[in-house]
């Protein structure tokens, strides 16, 4: 059916006054499905941008591990892990606050429990790596 249908197909004002209006419900399902999309694109973005801050403590660390004094590439490195968890968290505490101020209607939201444990299991492994690089040392624990 086209916006300038008129009464040219034999329809009553009434009936057209739904047509329009079942079209109006349909564009806001979409629109409500292309804003859940969004949301886990960017959820996505922040955990890809997390474990490229843990890609990058690994590089300082192996990179500059024989920094002087030999602290100093630990600290480096700890501090991009550190901040992989940062956004780790903050992608799931971001995510949740925009799926609860939707109000859908047909559809399905995402499942939030899946976003919770892909942020944690991030967050957990880069602060298990921080513990890594300080306690171990070449595969034994340090003296």
């Amino acid at each position: 059916m086209s916006d300038k249908s008129g009464y040219d197909n034999g329809d009553t004002p009434d009936e057209q006054e739904e047509d329009r209006e079942e079209l109006a419900r349909e564009r806001t399902d979409m629109a409500e499905d292309r804003t859940i999309m969004a949301v886990e694109r960017t959820f996505a973005g922040w955990i890809r941008t997390a474990f490229a801050a843990i890609g990058i403590g690994l590089a300082f660390r192996v990179l500059f591990g024989e920094l002087d004094p030999p602290w100093l590439a630990k600290g480096l490195a700890s501090l991009f892990i550190a901040f992989a968890v940062f956004l780790s968290l903050s992608a799931y505490k971001r995510a949740v606050a925009s799926l609860e101020r939707m109000h859908p209607h047909v559809l399905e939201r995402p499942d939030i429990p899946s976003f919770k444990w892909l942020s944690y299991g991030v967050a957990l492994g880069a602060a298990l790596l921080i513990a890594g690089l300080w306690v171990l040392n070449d595969g034994s624990l340090a003296s």
